[in-house]
C-alpha cells in the first residue's frame, strides 16, 4: 500500500545555481518531496524568486539566497543564512557551474580560472561548509558533473577538465566522508535544453543535431529529466550508494 509520506520530509537542502535550468528543476523536485530548499543564485534574483514562488505556491518551503559560489566569503554567508533560516542542513546540490567551449589557441588564463574557480574550487569550498553543518545522521552531497567529463568534446579541454575533476573529487570525498555517514555522488547529464544552452545558440545548432544522432534515446534532455535522479541521490533510497557518477544522458557516452 502506498503511503503519502514524502521522501525528504523534514530535510533541508541547499541547491547552488538554482535560479534556472537544471538547478531550478532540482530545487522544485526536492521541495515537492518535502525538503525545505535554499535556492541559491549569483545574479538572477528574478529567476530565484520565481522558483521560490512556485515552491511556496505548491505548499513547499523555500528561500532565495544570493551568493557567488566561486568566492569563499559568499559561500560562508550562504551557509550562515541557511542555518539562520532552517536551523539544519541535510542535502547539498553543487549545481552552480559555467561552461565555455574554445579551441586551444583561444584558451586564456581567464577562461581557465573562470571555469575552475566555480566548477571545482567553489564546489569543494561549498562542500567544506556544508559538512560543518551536517549532523550525526550524515548527509548527501550531489555534484552536477557532465557527460563531457568522459566524452571530452573538441574545444572543451578546460570545461571537460573541470568536470573530470568533479568526478575525481566526488570519488575522493566519498571515501573521506563515508565514516561520517556523508554520501557524495555525481550526476553527469548529457546536453540539456536550458536557458544557458539556448542563449549560447547551442539549442538550434548542428552540434545539437550531432548529439541527438549519437544519443540512443534520440533527443537532448530537459531539466526535469535530471531532477528525479537528484531526488533519488538525496533520499534514503540511495542509502547504500556513494562515490558514484551516474550518467543521465539518454544513453550518450
Amino acid at each position: 500500500m502506498k503511503t503519502n509520506t514524502k521522501k525528504l520530509s523534514g530535510k533541508v537542502a541547499v541547491v547552488t545555481g538554482a535560479s534556472k535550468g537544471i538547478g531550478a528543476s532540482i530545487a522544485k523536485h526536492l521541495a515537492a518531496e518535502g525538503a525545505s530548499v535554499v535556492v541559491n543564485y549569483a545574479s538572477s534574483k528574478a529567476g530565484a524568486d520565481k522558483v521560490v514562488a512556485e515552491v511556496t505556491g505548491n505548499g513547499g518551503k523555500a528561500v532565495a539566497v544570493q551568493a557567488d559560489v566561486s568566492k569563499k566569503a559568499d559561500i560562508e554567508r550562504l551557509f550562515a543564512e541557511t542555518k539562520k533560516t532552517f536551523g539544519a542542513l541535510d542535502i547539498l546540490v553543487n549545481n552552480a557551474g559555467v561552461y565555455e567551449f574554445l579551441p586551444l589557441e583561444k584558451v586564456t588564463e581567464e577562461h581557465f580560472h573562470r571555469q575552475f574557480n566555480l566548477n571545482v574550487l567553489g564546489l569543494i569550498l561549498a562542500t567544506q561548509e556544508a559538512v560543518k553543518q551536517f549532523n550525526s545522521e550524515g548527509g548527501s552531497v550531489i555534484n552536477i558533473s557532465s557527460v563531457a567529463s568522459t566524452s571530452a568534446p573538441a574545444s572543451g579541454s578546460v570545461y571537460s577538465g573541470t568536470k573530470a575533476a568533479v568526478d575525481a573529487v566526488t570519488k575522493s570525498l566519498a571515501k573521506e566522508l563515508g565514516p561520517r555517514k556523508i554520501r557524495v555522488n555525481a550526476l553527469n547529464p548529457g546536453m540539456v535544453e536550458t536557458e544557458g544552452v539556448r542563449s549560447a545558440g547551442i539549442a538550434e545548432s548542428d552540434f545539437r543535431k550531432q548529439v541527438e544522432a549519437q544519443t540512443p534515446l534520440g533527443r537532448i534532455g530537459q531539466p526535469q529529466d535530471i531532477a528525479p535522479a537528484a531526488v533519488f541521490l538525496a533520499s534514503s533510497d540511495s542509502a547504500w550508494i556513494t562515490g558514484e557518477t551516474l550518467l543521465v544522458a539518454g544513453g550518450l557516452r
